[in-house]
């Protein structure tokens, strides 16, 4: 026998970004004991913030954001997997995506990597406190509000959510984001948008402004102060029995006042793998092996796992040992928005819900927040046309 290979992974934190992928290493390595493969976990701001050029060093497998990609085709830093991976894999991948999911990792004619994990905010509440109460689980726009003035609404409000939702009213006003190369939205639209976003998160608890979408789902189930959340991202392990003292229960978005549901912005995760990586055959082949259908709805979901295989979203045990989490949101996701991936846009997403938690928590003028919104835009697109040219 010749030596054993290791292959070294880098995720993100939380147990649906870490437990399944550390569990389906495990068996993989019973399976082809010649290959060891080993996961450091990071947060979920590092797994935002760092820059993945850095990590493609030290790194043979890497979990990344689809807005990844534009920097990934300009650096050539993870492998084009359509140049290595079978032509009908990626054809079944496409043909049984959640929503958008493989397509977001798809850029310059290349896949940047494979959708293992999909999201989109999504609806999440306490169930058996909306029956103890004889309360009406909101759906619309104005149920909602009328729910937050009495302090029963839980909303992730720390700048990037906001931004993620800051594009999803976008979406709703029919003022779809980034059409222009020198503003984000159109004055009108944008300045709408914001006072909308001031109607619900003025009502809402200032802890939220230093919350995430975890941190969130952590206090609707440690607590019974909070009953609804209305959108954030989806985590189907607090769907399942035993992983926090309360269960939460998830459905599709309301809809506004129009009758149209809400679209939010599409979230989850992919698998690339290094460029500089030493055994690229082998994280390949691991890389192709976790995204099959079979490990996708059985391994991994099983371990905590939120898969990007559509066969998993389907599956009727999968359904029954989630309380319906992912059959529920699954419409959601499939209509969800895709952000931007051109080279640059990772400055504009750190730096452009700032303005926006300000205005939400001190108020302020709508047209010089959308202003400064679309300063950093188009600070964004320089970076990325200075990148291309210089690459």
């Amino acid at each position: 026998m010749g030596d054993r290979i290791e292959l070294k992974g880098i995720t993100w934190g939380h147990s649906r970004g870490y437990t399944p992928l550390v569990a389906c290493a495990q068996r993989y390595s019973e399976l082809h004991p010649e290959v060891q493969i080993s996961w450091r976990k990071r947060t979920l701001q590092e797994f935002a913030d760092f820059p993945i050029e850095k990590l493609v060093e030290e790194y043979d497998l890497l979990i990344i954001d689809h807005p990844w990609v534009g920097r990934a085709a300009s650096t050539q830093c993870v492998l084009p997997l359509d140049a290595y991976l079978p032509a009908d894999y990626l054809d079944d991948q496409l043909k049984y995506t959640v929503g958008y999911s493989h397509l977001s990792y798809q850029y310059g004619g290349h896949q940047w990597a494979l959708a293992i994990d999909a999201a989109t905010p999504v609806t999440s509440f306490r169930k058996e406190l909306f029956e103890k109460n004889h309360a009406k689980i909101p759906e619309n726009w104005n149920e909602l509000i009328a729910l937050a003035q009495q302090g029963k609404v839980a909303v992730p409000a720390i700048p990037i959510d906001l931004l993620m939702n800051f594009y999803m009213f976008c979406v709703a006003l029919e003022g779809e984001p980034f059409a222009d190369e020198e503003k984000v939205v159109n004055s009108s639209t944008g300045t709408e948008v914001l006072k909308l976003m001031k109607d619900l998160w003025s009502r809402i608890d200032n802890k939220m402004f230093s919350c995430n979408p975890i941190a969130i789902a952590e206090i609707m189930t440690s607590t019974d102060d909070f009953w609804y959340c209305p959108f954030a991202y989806g985590y189907s392990n607090y769907s399942r029995k035993g992983y926090a003292k309360s269960l939460l229960h998830y459905t599709d978005l309301i809809s506004m006042n129009s009758g149209e549901k809400l679209r939010s912005t599409l979230g989850g995760t992919g698998l690339s793998v290094s460029s500089f990586s030493k055994h690229k055959k082998e994280a390949l082949q691991f890389a192709q092996w976790i995204g099959m259908p079979e490990i996708q709805s059985t391994l991994y979901v099983y371990n905590g796992g939120q898969p990007g295989h559509r066969s998993a979203w389907e599956d009727e045990a999968v359904n029954s040992h989630t309380h319906d989490f992912f059959i529920n949101t699954l419409p959601a996701l499939d209509r969800a928005y895709v952000r931007p991936r051109y080279d640059g846009y990772l400055h504009f997403q750190d730096e452009a819900g700032n303005p926006i938690q300000r205005f939400l928590l001190y108020g302020g003028n709508a047209q010089s927040v959308l202003d400064d919104v679309n300063r950093i835009y188009r600070i964004s697109r320089k970076q990325s046309n200075h990148v291309i040219k210089n690459s």
